[in-house]
């Protein structure tokens, strides 16, 4: 709801696609810049504690916006500026609570030994069924309630998280942010299977970044379709996402984690170059559908990589630098779509899908000609 929410509420509040795209890089800016002292704070606190500090605080964060949008009116320059706190303040709460899972499910999957691309489809299983429920719930609600709605329910699955997350966890061994960061990427160099990949994600990141920051502007400006249509794309695309992971599990069973992903990511880069010229809401759907069924599979690909190949004692910095350059595009994106027009984001949209095309291809050319990976002992 946060990520896909925040920008559609921006739209309903300012009316402005500038906005909107100004709105999903102040999501993602600040996740970047607090990053590292989110890991920090993993490692000092626990997964635990950190996790429930920061649902409570994303659930106090939205309340006092819906009580301030509540006494404003829409369009005006303190409602304006509400929701773009909200969208900055949102983005780094949802990094911390982010980093505590992820520390977490990376545990997970070194304890699962050879078993660790079925555990990471689980837990990617469970986010996309979250994305299939939050992107509809908040159009439908901003659509039939307004913001105070959106905002209401996502401050309570807020206050459930925090709720009925673990009372207790492990604080891993930590280290210092800066070395921390020395650590991961040298760590990171020196697993070239993982940096390829990385790398590659890196490139499709800011394809798929785009798409979600150009998608709901095209949908209610450019198609004249609701609040609520944009968000069942993305409901429609978890849903893609969900099977395809299912499906990635026996894949990489059967044929292993290469060929499983360099299938992911033609279908993914295919779809990415449609979805530029599709010009109907339908397209919009099957295509966007298509494009995060890859990616869900890219991701258990990835995550399984990461989780055998990192040993576990530079884990949490390696993987701070890994996810630091798979965020970085979508500020970017945001701001991209600031500064088109709306009737230039196809042409956007059919660079980024050349490039995430060119991307795989290299290096996913690259990967075929390194010796099969290493495993870290458990």
């Amino acid at each position: 709801m946060t990520t896909y929410g925040i920008p559609l509420l921006v739209l309903t509040v300012t009316g402005s696609a500038a906005l909107t795209g100004l709105a999903f890089a102040l999501e993602w800016l600040p996740r970047i810049g607090a990053f590292t002292v989110a890991g920090t704070l993993v490692d000092r606190y626990g997964t635990a504690r950190i996790f429930r500090a920061a649902c409570l605080a994303r659930a106090l964060a939205v309340l006092a916006a819906a009580v301030v949008l509540t006494a404003l009116d829409a369009r005006t320059p303190a409602a304006t500026v509400t929701v773009m706190l909200l969208a900055a303040s949102t983005g780094v709460l949802t990094e911390f609570s982010f980093v505590a899972a992820e520390t977490a499910g990376g545990e997970a999957s070194r304890m699962a030994g050879d078993g660790a691309h079925r555990v990471q489809s689980v837990l990617i299983g469970i986010d996309q069924t979250a994305t299939l429920a939050g992107p509809a719930v908040s159009g439908l609600l901003l659509e039939h309630g307004g913001p105070a709605a959106m905002l209401g329910a996502l401050a309570g699955l807020s206050l459930l998280a925090a709720a009925l997350g673990p009372r207790t966890g492990a604080a891993p061994v930590g280290v210092s942010d800066m070395r921390g960061l020395r650590a991961g990427w040298a760590t990171l160099a020196s697993l070239p299977h993982l940096a390829w990949l990385v790398g590659g994600l890196v490139v499709s990141n800011t394809a798929i970044a785009l798409l979600h920051a150009a998608v709901p502007v095209v949908i209610v400006t450019e198609l004249d379709h609701s609040s609520a249509d944009a968000g069942l794309i993305w409901s429609a695309a978890a849903v893609a996402s969900l099977l395809a992971i299912t499906a990635s599990r026996r894949a990489i069973d059967r044929w292993g984690l290469w060929p499983v992903g360099a299938v992911a990511a033609t279908l993914a880069a295919a779809a990415t170059f449609a979805v530029a010229h599709a010009d109907t809401y339908r397209g919009y759907v099957l295509l966007i559908a298509v494009v995060m069924a890859g990616e869900g599979s890219l991701t258990v690909v990835l995550r399984t990589l990461r989780s055998r190949l990192i040993p576990p004692e530079v884990f949490a910095s390696t993987l701070a630098v890994t996810i630091l350059l798979l965020l970085l595009p979508f500020p970017a994106a945001g701001l991209l779509v600031a500064a088109l027009p709306p009737a230039q984001l196809g042409h956007a949209i059919t660079i980024a899908a050349a490039a995430q095309a060119l991307g795989f291809a290299v290096a996913f050319a690259r990967l075929r000609t390194l010796p099969p990976p290493p495993t870290s002992p458990a």
